[in-house]
């Protein structure tokens, strides 16, 4: 029997990031900033301020720059230190975490998001979780973290919930859809998901964004799934196993959603960011004016 308190929080940061050509050829997609902050790190304090207690990193090849980005600089902390720069010193220390609260899983072949949530079994246990995807950022000021809603939601709902969001019909073939019968409720039920469909085909515009709490029988699924045409395993078809089993409903969860994973949707989310920003702010705005016509 599992508990019920979700403490940890897996990451799958193991993509090529194929849609940010040629940017993350060399560079991990999960590094890059958003301002003056990468991805991965806004996604990190989003689950450290919601009391999330563990993070899981399941990693790749050439993604390195994630583990050093969350381990000490030895030599710029010290030069920072001795230059008397204490505002960047805080800058580059403030976001580390405690030894062992950050653990790390590789992900010896790129076979989907499935099979990369698997790779984090031994280190999830036997407890629900939550997944994260770096791609989509969350804007929350004035509200709880978006991963907090869906945890409070879980202890409500019990069973597996997910974050959703509308999307415009003709979209519905880029994201997982929901098949619910009270699609207008704040925690639809969930009754079937349907992987990027057609829009004909779609049973609603209700659709999966990056944020989850699942339960530990994910991974039973999970290592039963085969591969589908595309040679990966998926999230999505393993959790619709699970419908009728257990408890699944959706979270309309308050927060800006935009998705990073694309060219347009990380240009849309640096400039809201700059935007909030009170010192360029002016600025940002300034710089619009500048090259809109």
């Amino acid at each position: 029997m599992s508990s019920s308190k979700v403490t940890k929080a897996v990451f799958p940061v193991a993509g090529f990031g194929t849609r940010m050509l040629p940017a993350t050829k060399s560079i991990p997609k999960e590094m890059l900033p958003v301002v003056d902050k990468p991805l991965i790190q806004y996604a990190v304090e989003e689950a450290i301020e919601a009391g999330l207690e563990e993070i899981i990193f399941v990693t790749g090849r050439n993604k390195q720059a994630i583990e050093d980005h969350f381990d000490i600089s030895y030599e710029l902390e010290d030069s920072l230190r001795k230059r008397g720069k204490s505002e960047a010193l805080e800058q580059v220390t403030e976001f580390l975490q405690e030894p062992g609260r950050i653990k790390y899983v590789r992900q010896m072949r790129p076979l989907g998001l499935g099979h990369a949530v698997l790779c984090a079994k031994d280190l999830v246990g036997d407890e629900p979780f939550a997944i994260m995807s770096t791609d989509d950022l969350m804007m929350y000021k004035g509200q709880e973290p978006c991963i907090k809603q869906l945890i409070k939601a879980h202890e409500d709902t019990g069973g597996n919930i997910v974050a959703v969001m509308d999307v415009p019909l003709e979209q519905t073939k880029r994201y997982g859809i929901l098949d619910t019968p009270n699609q207008d409720s704040e925690r639809p039920i969930i009754q079937g998901l349907v992987e990027k469909p057609n829009p004909e085909d779609a049973p609603s515009t209700l659709s999966i964004t990056g944020r989850y709490i699942l339960l530990p029988e994910i991974f039973e699924w999970l290592e039963k799934q085969s591969a589908d045409k595309s040679g990966e395993i998926q999230l999505t078809d393993a959790m619709a196993n699970m419908i009728g089993i257990h408890p699944f409903h959706g979270l309309r969860y308050k927060a800006t959603y935009f998705d990073c994973g694309n060219k347009l949707g990380w240009l849309e989310a640096n400039i809201a960011f700059a935007a909030g920003d009170q010192d360029l702010d002016n600025d940002i705005q300034s710089l619009l004016k500048k090259y809109i016509r």
